[in-house]
């Protein structure tokens, strides 16, 4: 599959372009137009358990679209729910990457998608320490709300990063979740910052430069404030 990404970094689609009987798994209502022939497929993948898990403590949705190329080959164009960036990750099967909470968009057909612990007990906005991990080897396709900046790790090097904007990272990457002032939870709310990631290298660090809970904040106040 090649992938050519378009109106970037605002507002972001992509072009997935498929060889013969070549397939590409995307997250479903994310697919905006596709050439003729092309054969859609909506299913829980890898069974209902690991659907419900994707789903529900992964932040994706219940079902998945997979969509392959007739003989003449084909493509299927995807944009992401909220405008942003997109970025494609090549995997090679030597690591797997963690995406935040529904910013996978769509990936080749032998990335496997799922939803696993990922070591902490909660997360502000979150259903627990559930992350999407995709391993397996092509290209994953990743959104961001607003642009996409990337922290590069040296071995040992460490960033903190708050989590309303972690987008994705390589479990050659280490973490904690903290406090944004340590042991000082007042002071966290008074500075209007919560949790944050410890993250230490090698490896690179996506982060999105907007913030969703934020955008929910907002749209509650001004719905509150004209009832």
């Amino acid at each position: 599959m090649d992938v050519e990404i378009r109106h970037a970094p605002s507002f972001g689609v992509a072009r997935c372009r498929l060889r013969a009987s070549e397939a590409v798994k995307v997250e479903a209502g994310a697919m905006m137009a596709h050439s003729v022939g092309m054969a859609l497929e909506a299913k829980i993948e890898g069974g209902v358990l690991k659907g419900l898990k994707r789903s529900v403590l992964g932040g994706e949705s219940l079902f998945m679209s997979t969509f392959t190329a007739p003989a003449q080959g084909g493509w299927v164009d995807v944009a992401a729910k909220l405008p942003g960036d997109l970025r494609v990750i090549e995997l090679d099967g030597s690591q797997s990457w963690i995406v935040e909470r529904g910013n996978w968009l769509a990936s080749d057909a032998a990335v496997d998608i799922d939803a696993k612990w990922s070591g902490f007990k909660s997360l502000v906005g979150g259903e627990g320490g559930f992350m999407v991990h995709a391993e397996g080897v092509g290209k994953l396709l990743v959104a961001s709300y607003g642009a996409i900046d990337v922290i590069s790790l040296g071995a040992g090097e460490t960033v903190v990063v708050d989590t309303n904007h972690m987008l994705a990272f390589p479990d050659t990457v280490t973490f904690e979740l903290r406090r944004a002032v340590e042991g000082r939870s007042i002071q966290s709310m008074k500075s209007g910052e919560g949790l944050v990631f410890h993250f230490t290298g090698p490896g690179d660090i996506l982060t999105q430069t907007r913030n969703q809970q934020q955008l929910i904040a907002w749209i509650n106040t001004e719905i509150g404030s004209r009832e």
